[in-house]
Protein backbone atom coordinates (compact mmCIF):
# COMPACT_ATOMS: atom_id res chain seq x y z
CA UNK A 1 0.00 0.00 0.00
CA UNK A 2 1.20 3.26 -0.77
CA UNK A 3 -0.13 6.93 -0.13
CA UNK A 4 -0.63 9.73 -3.04
CA UNK A 5 -0.35 13.40 -1.42
CA UNK A 6 -2.97 15.61 -3.64
CA UNK A 7 -4.17 18.91 -3.76
CA UNK A 8 -7.15 19.39 -2.03
CA UNK A 9 -9.03 21.47 -4.26
CA UNK A 10 -8.35 23.41 -7.45
CA UNK A 11 -7.37 23.24 -10.78
CA UNK A 12 -4.64 19.96 -10.18
CA UNK A 13 -7.21 18.47 -7.57
CA UNK A 14 -9.70 17.94 -10.56
CA UNK A 15 -6.47 17.07 -13.06
CA UNK A 16 -5.06 14.47 -10.86
CA UNK A 17 -8.32 12.70 -10.19
CA UNK A 18 -8.51 12.54 -13.71
CA UNK A 19 -5.18 11.28 -14.56
CA UNK A 20 -5.85 8.25 -11.85
CA UNK A 21 -9.26 7.24 -12.98
CA UNK A 22 -7.40 7.20 -16.57
CA UNK A 23 -4.92 4.76 -15.04
CA UNK A 24 -7.66 2.61 -13.37
CA UNK A 25 -7.55 3.75 -10.27
CA UNK A 26 -10.99 5.28 -8.88
CA UNK A 27 -11.55 6.84 -5.52
CA UNK A 28 -15.24 7.69 -4.35
CA UNK A 29 -14.85 11.92 -3.96
CA UNK A 30 -16.12 13.05 -1.11
CA UNK A 31 -14.24 16.89 -0.19
CA UNK A 32 -14.69 16.25 3.55
CA UNK A 33 -12.81 13.52 3.52
CA UNK A 34 -8.50 14.26 4.15
CA UNK A 35 -7.30 10.30 3.71
CA UNK A 36 -9.59 7.99 1.00
CA UNK A 37 -9.04 4.63 -0.58
CA UNK A 38 -8.59 3.11 -4.01
CA UNK A 39 -10.82 -0.28 -4.14
CA UNK A 40 -8.83 -1.55 -6.88
CA UNK A 41 -5.06 -0.55 -6.22
CA UNK A 42 -3.04 -0.38 -3.42
CA UNK A 43 -3.22 3.17 -2.56
CA UNK A 44 -4.42 5.67 -0.19
CA UNK A 45 -5.21 9.21 -1.45
CA UNK A 46 -4.32 11.86 1.02
CA UNK A 47 -6.01 15.34 0.50
CA UNK A 48 -3.53 18.53 1.44
CA UNK A 49 -3.18 21.99 0.38
CA UNK A 50 -0.86 22.12 -2.64
CA UNK A 51 1.80 23.66 -0.39
CA UNK A 52 1.82 21.43 2.22
CA UNK A 53 3.02 18.37 -0.01
CA UNK A 54 6.51 18.59 -0.64
CA UNK A 55 6.69 18.15 3.55
CA UNK A 56 4.44 15.65 4.00
CA UNK A 57 6.25 13.60 1.19
CA UNK A 58 9.75 14.32 2.85
CA UNK A 59 8.29 13.35 6.25
CA UNK A 60 6.63 9.97 4.79
CA UNK A 61 3.49 11.32 5.64
CA UNK A 62 3.07 10.49 2.14
CA UNK A 63 5.17 8.16 0.09
CA UNK A 64 4.77 10.22 -3.19
CA UNK A 65 2.36 13.14 -4.00
CA UNK A 66 1.66 15.13 -7.20
CA UNK A 67 2.04 18.97 -7.20
CA UNK A 68 3.72 21.38 -9.55
CA UNK A 69 7.67 22.02 -9.44
CA UNK A 70 7.41 25.75 -8.50
CA UNK A 71 6.18 24.45 -4.85
CA UNK A 72 9.08 21.75 -5.20
CA UNK A 73 11.69 24.43 -6.04
CA UNK A 74 10.54 26.90 -3.03
CA UNK A 75 9.97 24.89 -0.26
CA UNK A 76 13.30 22.81 -0.99
CA UNK A 77 12.47 19.80 1.21
CA UNK A 78 14.63 17.12 0.59
CA UNK A 79 12.06 15.21 -2.15
CA UNK A 80 13.20 13.86 -5.26
CA UNK A 81 11.16 14.75 -8.66
CA UNK A 82 10.18 11.39 -10.26
CA UNK A 83 8.01 11.88 -13.20
CA UNK A 84 6.81 15.22 -15.17
CA UNK A 85 3.03 14.55 -15.61
CA UNK A 86 2.57 17.25 -18.11
CA UNK A 87 -0.29 18.96 -17.20
CA UNK A 88 -0.60 21.90 -14.67
CA UNK A 89 1.71 23.91 -17.19
CA UNK A 90 2.53 27.76 -15.98
CA UNK A 91 5.36 29.84 -15.19
CA UNK A 92 6.47 31.97 -12.46
CA UNK A 93 7.09 35.92 -14.06
CA UNK A 94 7.81 38.99 -12.61
CA UNK A 95 5.24 41.65 -13.27
CA UNK A 96 5.02 45.46 -13.34
CA UNK A 97 2.38 47.99 -13.47
CA UNK A 98 1.73 48.87 -16.68
CA UNK A 99 2.78 52.30 -18.09
CA UNK A 100 6.11 51.89 -16.10
CA UNK A 101 8.95 52.22 -18.37
CA UNK A 102 10.95 49.02 -18.61
CA UNK A 103 14.89 48.09 -20.48
CA UNK A 104 16.12 45.35 -18.05
CA UNK A 105 15.92 42.99 -15.20
CA UNK A 106 17.78 45.91 -13.46
CA UNK A 107 14.83 47.77 -13.06
CA UNK A 108 13.72 45.48 -10.24
CA UNK A 109 17.39 46.88 -8.13
CA UNK A 110 15.84 48.67 -4.49
CA UNK A 111 12.08 47.97 -5.71
CA UNK A 112 9.56 46.21 -3.39
CA UNK A 113 8.54 43.09 -4.88
CA UNK A 114 6.00 41.10 -3.55
CA UNK A 115 5.15 37.26 -4.19
CA UNK A 116 4.07 33.72 -2.61
CA UNK A 117 7.67 32.64 -3.37
CA UNK A 118 10.28 34.32 -2.08
CA UNK A 119 13.65 31.48 -2.03
CA UNK A 120 12.54 31.54 -5.59
CA UNK A 121 12.97 34.88 -6.09
CA UNK A 122 15.88 35.31 -4.14
CA UNK A 123 18.02 32.80 -6.04
CA UNK A 124 16.75 34.33 -9.11
CA UNK A 125 17.54 38.22 -7.92
CA UNK A 126 21.33 36.62 -6.70
CA UNK A 127 21.98 35.39 -9.85
CA UNK A 128 21.11 38.42 -11.70
CA UNK A 129 23.04 40.47 -8.93
CA UNK A 130 20.34 42.40 -8.17
CA UNK A 131 19.65 43.53 -4.33
CA UNK A 132 15.59 44.41 -3.74
CA UNK A 133 13.12 44.65 -1.17
CA UNK A 134 10.77 41.17 -1.36
CA UNK A 135 7.95 41.15 1.05
CA UNK A 136 6.13 37.85 1.11
CA UNK A 137 2.47 37.60 0.78
CA UNK A 138 0.27 34.97 1.27
CA UNK A 139 -2.52 35.49 -1.19
CA UNK A 140 -3.93 38.00 -3.68
CA UNK A 141 -0.41 39.43 -4.78
CA UNK A 142 -1.90 41.04 -8.14
CA UNK A 143 -3.40 43.76 -6.15
CA UNK A 144 -0.35 44.19 -3.81
CA UNK A 145 1.43 47.04 -6.58
CA UNK A 146 -2.45 49.09 -6.67
CA UNK A 147 -2.65 49.36 -3.08
CA UNK A 148 0.68 50.94 -2.51
CA UNK A 149 2.31 47.74 -1.01
CA UNK A 150 4.47 46.83 -3.69
CA UNK A 151 6.20 48.32 -6.63
CA UNK A 152 6.09 44.76 -9.02
CA UNK A 153 4.92 41.22 -8.02
CA UNK A 154 6.93 37.83 -8.87
CA UNK A 155 3.48 35.70 -9.34
CA UNK A 156 2.31 32.35 -10.92
CA UNK A 157 1.02 33.03 -14.38
CA UNK A 158 -1.23 31.00 -16.50
CA UNK A 159 -2.87 33.18 -19.19
CA UNK A 160 -2.00 36.19 -18.37
CA UNK A 161 -5.40 37.51 -17.76
CA UNK A 162 -5.50 38.26 -13.90
CA UNK A 163 -2.29 40.87 -14.81
CA UNK A 164 -4.35 42.43 -17.47
CA UNK A 165 -7.24 42.91 -14.94
CA UNK A 166 -4.63 44.33 -12.27
CA UNK A 167 -3.09 46.67 -14.83
CA UNK A 168 0.18 44.30 -14.54
CA UNK A 169 2.56 43.44 -17.48
CA UNK A 170 4.43 40.31 -17.65
CA UNK A 171 7.86 41.35 -18.04
CA UNK A 172 10.67 38.08 -16.93
CA UNK A 173 9.66 34.64 -16.96
CA UNK A 174 12.01 33.52 -14.26
CA UNK A 175 10.68 29.66 -14.00
CA UNK A 176 8.48 27.00 -15.97
CA UNK A 177 6.35 24.78 -14.21
CA UNK A 178 4.08 21.64 -14.51
CA UNK A 179 2.80 18.98 -12.05
CA UNK A 180 5.23 16.36 -11.15
CA UNK A 181 5.51 13.09 -9.34
CA UNK A 182 7.74 13.77 -5.88
CA UNK A 183 8.71 10.36 -3.32
CA UNK A 184 10.67 10.90 -0.28
CA UNK A 185 14.16 9.43 -0.37
CA UNK A 186 13.81 5.98 1.26
CA UNK A 187 10.74 3.75 0.62
CA UNK A 188 10.26 -0.15 0.88
CA UNK A 189 10.96 -2.69 -2.31
CA UNK A 190 7.01 -3.16 -2.04
CA UNK A 191 6.57 0.30 -2.19
CA UNK A 192 9.02 0.90 -5.05
CA UNK A 193 7.14 -1.89 -6.80
CA UNK A 194 3.62 -0.33 -6.96
CA UNK A 195 4.73 3.16 -7.63
CA UNK A 196 6.78 1.88 -10.83
CA UNK A 197 3.33 0.08 -11.34
CA UNK A 198 1.89 3.35 -10.85
CA UNK A 199 4.64 5.47 -13.24
CA UNK A 200 3.97 3.12 -16.04
CA UNK A 201 0.45 3.80 -16.42
CA UNK A 202 0.84 7.18 -16.05
CA UNK A 203 3.45 6.82 -18.85
CA UNK A 204 0.79 5.21 -21.12
CA UNK A 205 -1.63 7.77 -20.53
CA UNK A 206 1.16 10.62 -21.83
CA UNK A 207 1.73 8.95 -24.88
CA UNK A 208 -1.73 8.70 -26.35
CA UNK A 209 -2.31 12.62 -25.11
CA UNK A 210 -2.78 14.17 -28.72
CA UNK A 211 -2.76 11.05 -30.64
CA UNK A 212 -5.18 9.99 -33.28
CA UNK A 213 -5.57 6.03 -34.42
CA UNK A 214 -5.59 6.18 -38.56
CA UNK A 215 -6.54 3.63 -40.34
CA UNK A 216 -6.85 3.68 -44.34
CA UNK A 217 -7.18 1.61 -47.79
CA UNK A 218 -4.64 1.94 -50.26
CA UNK A 219 -2.97 0.42 -53.41
CA UNK A 220 0.23 -1.40 -52.17
CA UNK A 221 1.97 0.01 -54.88
CA UNK A 222 1.82 3.03 -52.86
CA UNK A 223 2.41 1.49 -48.94
CA UNK A 224 6.44 2.85 -49.15
CA UNK A 225 5.42 6.29 -49.82
CA UNK A 226 2.61 6.20 -47.49
CA UNK A 227 5.18 4.87 -44.56
CA UNK A 228 7.43 7.45 -45.25
CA UNK A 229 5.22 10.15 -44.50
CA UNK A 230 3.19 8.31 -41.52
CA UNK A 231 6.08 6.25 -39.23
CA UNK A 232 4.11 4.53 -36.15
CA UNK A 233 5.51 3.74 -33.09
CA UNK A 234 7.94 1.54 -34.90
CA UNK A 235 6.40 1.36 -38.31
CA UNK A 236 3.27 1.12 -39.51
CA UNK A 237 0.86 -1.94 -39.30
CA UNK A 238 0.30 -2.99 -42.93
CA UNK A 239 -2.06 -5.68 -43.85
CA UNK A 240 -3.61 -7.03 -47.11
CA UNK A 241 -7.18 -6.92 -48.33
CA UNK A 242 -8.99 -9.42 -50.40
CA UNK A 243 -9.16 -7.65 -53.07
CA UNK A 244 -6.00 -7.51 -54.72
CA UNK A 245 -3.31 -4.67 -55.09
CA UNK A 246 -4.61 -3.00 -51.93
CA UNK A 247 -3.52 -2.97 -48.66
CA UNK A 248 -4.92 -1.45 -45.52
CA UNK A 249 -2.73 0.94 -43.23
CA UNK A 250 -3.08 0.97 -39.16
CA UNK A 251 -0.45 4.02 -37.99
CA UNK A 252 -0.67 6.44 -34.73
CA UNK A 253 -0.99 9.98 -35.61
CA UNK A 254 -0.16 13.31 -33.43
CA UNK A 255 -3.41 14.98 -33.85
CA UNK A 256 -1.58 18.67 -34.77
CA UNK A 257 -0.14 16.79 -38.06
CA UNK A 258 -3.56 15.01 -39.01
CA UNK A 259 -5.48 17.63 -41.46
CA UNK A 260 -2.18 17.56 -43.31
CA UNK A 261 -1.06 14.45 -43.13
CA UNK A 262 -4.72 12.90 -44.06
CA UNK A 263 -4.52 15.24 -47.49
CA UNK A 264 -0.84 13.99 -48.00
CA UNK A 265 -2.14 10.49 -47.76
CA UNK A 266 -5.48 10.92 -50.40
CA UNK A 267 -2.43 12.45 -53.06
CA UNK A 268 -0.95 9.62 -53.34
CA UNK A 269 -4.54 7.48 -53.58
CA UNK A 270 -5.07 6.62 -49.87
CA UNK A 271 -9.10 5.43 -49.35
CA UNK A 272 -11.91 5.31 -46.53
CA UNK A 273 -9.76 6.92 -43.87
CA UNK A 274 -11.20 5.98 -40.31
CA UNK A 275 -9.89 8.75 -37.30
CA UNK A 276 -10.14 6.81 -34.33
CA UNK A 277 -9.62 8.07 -30.41
CA UNK A 278 -6.51 6.57 -29.19
CA UNK A 279 -6.84 6.16 -25.45
CA UNK A 280 -3.71 4.17 -24.33
CA UNK A 281 0.04 3.57 -25.57
CA UNK A 282 1.40 0.94 -23.54
CA UNK A 283 5.17 0.68 -24.33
Amino acid sequence: MIRIAIQAKGRLNEQSIELLSEAGIFVEANRRTLLAKANNFPVEILYLRDDDIPQAVAMGVADIGIVGRNEVEEKEFPVKMIHSLGFGACRLSLAIPKGEKYESVQWFAGKRIATSYPRILERYFRQQHIVAEIHTIAGSVEIAPSVGMADAIFDIVSSGATLIKNGLVEVEKVMESEAVVIAGKSLSTEKEAIITQLLFRFDAIARSRGMKYVLMNLPCEAVERAAALLPGVKSPTILPLQQKGWCSMHVAINESELWNKIELLKSIGAQDILVLSLEKMIP
